[in-house]
């Protein structure tokens, strides 16, 4: 009995969170979808009265008008783009310093573990704005940059309000949390491993590829998983770095909320982000389980 009431203890508080904070908003955002936008923005009323009888107002306008613009479609495949990129970008810088960090001395270590999640401490946007200063036109990087490409015969270039300049936000905003889920598994490897390897004529690319990739995998895709999903939905960063160019669905989905007031609109795109996000969830998972099962 006391074992029983200790695990409904345990679980009951994370569960009544999820319940009101992402159950009840998703189903009001659902159902929020089928409703007519008001005159002055937000929603319709559910329901009026004629001739003494309730009429739901209802529609599927919403989503139809999601099908028949392609525009919306194609902004949402180039958010994936983006989100894809910067989690590949990312794994490829975390995966070095990650077992750089995991292989260090702990005094070392500790200090690097550090370094890796100093950013937290600030602001998001302090964070955001400065690198605005950085990719400025009259910043001092960008000056240099453009320097040395006319310096080669290269036209200048413009960093900020440009994909680049997204790119290089959303992978600084969210490089730790591909760095902590790789380290947290590459420390785990028993380097005898890939002295036995060495034994057995395995050079380095060889143990790299055969040992260490195949056991770091759940740190991949746990890293990949918390990089992708957040950098699909992000607003912020294509707002301020990238400009009207390169906008994300987050963006329209916040346009839609916060400027046109359109909620059912926006509640349709947010539940196509929702779904998308959920949809690669599960086959990250599937693929996951798939090589689990392989090792």
């Amino acid at each position: 009995m006391r074992d029983r009431f200790g695990k409904w203890a345990l679980s009951w508080p994370p569960l009544l969170y999820l319940v009101l904070f992402f159950l009840i908003p998703s189903l009001i955002m659902l159902v929020a979808a089928f409703r007519q936008p008001g005159d002055y923005g937000g929603l319709a009323p559910l329901f009026t009265i004629e001739d003494g009888q309730r009429v739901w107002q209802l529609t599927l306008d919403n989503f139809h008008r999601l099908v028949e613009e392609p525009l919306y479609i194609e902004l949402f495949i180039k958010s994936a783009g983006y989100a894809l990129t910067t989690t590949v970008v990312c794994l490829l810088m975390a995966y070095p310093l990650a077992w750089l960090i995991a292989r260090s001395g702990k005094k070392y270590r500790d200090l690097l573990l550090l370094l890796v999640i100093l950013p937290f401490w600030s602001n998001f946007l302090i964070r955001i704005y400065a690198w605005m200063i950085i990719l400025g036109p009259q910043s001092a990087f960008t000056k240099a940059l453009n320097l040395a490409l006319t310096t080669l015969g290269f036209e200048p270039v413009r960093l900020l309000f440009t994909s680049f300049a997204v790119i290089v936000g959303l992978v600084y905003v969210h490089l730790p949390f591909m760095v902590l889920p790789l380290y947290a598994n590459l420390e785990k490897h028993d380097m005898a491993l890939l002295d036995a390897a060495q034994d057995l004529g395995a050079n380095a690319w060889q143990r790299f590829w055969r040992v260490t990739w195949p056991l770091s995998l759940p740190g991949v895709f746990a890293g990949s998983a918390l990089v992708f999903i957040p950098a699909l939905g992000m607003f912020a960063i294509p707002d301020i770095l990238g400009g009207t160019e390169s906008i994300m669905i987050g963006n329209l989905i916040k346009q839609q909320i916060l400027d046109t007031r359109d909620w059912p609109f926006g509640s349709v795109l947010s539940i196509m982000l929702t779904g998308g996000v959920l949809l690669i969830a599960v086959l990250g998972a599937v693929v996951a389980r798939k090589g689990k099962a392989r090792g």
